[in-house]
């Protein structure tokens, strides 16, 4: 069996077992965990894309997060749009936002803390420009009206939502085994490892990576539209605030950079961990981010290549970490 069809088969099984929870529970706890849990895979699996395969690492990726979360919400508001048309139409517009931001930055040869540094620069230009202008509704934020339909994309009960998100991690999951059997993805890599000696051979680094800082933000931008129909809330700082960034950049890193089930692992873990604390701790403010910042030393100290990678831990290597 080729890789492709292994990642095939293991996609289709996962689909299938995530599925079928809606249909042995009907508990609101679990469905609204399984839902939260599938959104820290999605926003994962989106940092992953350009951080994971293309070695860019971003500080900012809320940018297309916010981008994605406020058109879904105005073309609703404003102009009147179906939610299952805005949906596509938020990621293609996020997507533009990476394309936008990838070939500015590209273009001048930002790489390392530099790219870094400027998307989460932009994410925060985007911030302060929403707190602005009258049609974000500012300081404010917008609000979706309660309109209860499968065709409004408000379902009655957690399952819809579930089956929702499940579809757009399946997306991810699809172009993510895209990016590990394809010549692109061979490119991207290539380019992560080392971008001199892919120019040699005939890679455009360029284009390579601005083509991922697309589908990366257009992944993050359905995140973002998916967050705005279950909460039917956006504001500036929920938006473009570091903390969604921080989530997608943790949860890729903790479960393994570069691999297929690696950021799906590490959105599972934290996000179980952080639910674990929240109800020991109660509602402590920053408790989360605290978490991450332990399990991330934690994780580059001791697995440097994620939870993806314990199965390829021998003695020996152990002996070498140490």
């Amino acid at each position: 069996m080729t890789q492709l069809r292994k990642d095939i088969f293991s996609i289709a099984l996962f689909v299938w077992t995530v599925a079928a929870i809606p249909f042995f529970t009907h508990s609101g706890v679990v469905l609204n965990f399984v839902m939260m849990a599938l959104f820290a895979c999605l926003i994962a699996q989106a940092w992953n894309v350009l951080g994971g395969f293309g070695g860019q690492f971003s500080f900012g990726h809320a940018l297309f997060f916010g981008t994605g979360a406020y058109f879904q919400a105005i073309a609703q508001l404003s102009w009147g749009w179906n939610p299952w048309l805005a949906m596509p139409a938020a990621m293609v517009m996020a997507a533009l936002v990476g394309a936008w931001v990838g070939a500015l930055s590209f273009r001048y040869g930002l790489k390392g803390s530099y790219f870094a540094l400027v998307t989460l620069a932009f994410a925060e230009v985007f911030r302060i420009v929403s707190l602005s202008v009258p049609f974000t509704g500012a300081g404010v934020g917008l609000m979706l009206p309660l309109k209860e339909s499968v065709g409004n994309m408000q379902f009655g009960s957690r399952s819809g939502f579930v089956w929702l998100i499940l579809g757009l991690v399946t997306l991810a999951l699809c172009v993510t085994a895209y990016l590990r059997n394809s010549r692109f993805g061979a490119y991207l890599q290539a380019v992560r490892d080392n971008e001199d000696a892919a120019r040699a051979v005939g890679v455009n680094p360029f284009h390579v990576k601005t083509w991922a800082t697309v589908l990366s933000g257009g992944l993050m931008g359905s995140a973002g539209a998916f967050y705005v129909q279950v909460f039917q809330y956006i504001d500036p700082g929920i938006g473009f605030g570091s903390h969604t960034s921080v989530e997608a950049l943790v949860g890729a890193i903790v479960g393994g950079l570069g691999t297929l089930w690696g950021p799906v692992l590490g959105a599972l873990a934290l996000h179980l961990l952080a639910d674990l604390t929240r109800n020991l701790f109660g509602q402590m403010p920053g408790i989360n981010m605290i978490i991450y910042g332990v399990v991330l030393i934690v994780i580059v100290m001791f697995l440097p290549r994620g939870i993806a990678g314990l199965s390829t831990y021998t003695p020996k290597s152990w002996r070498r970490n140490d």
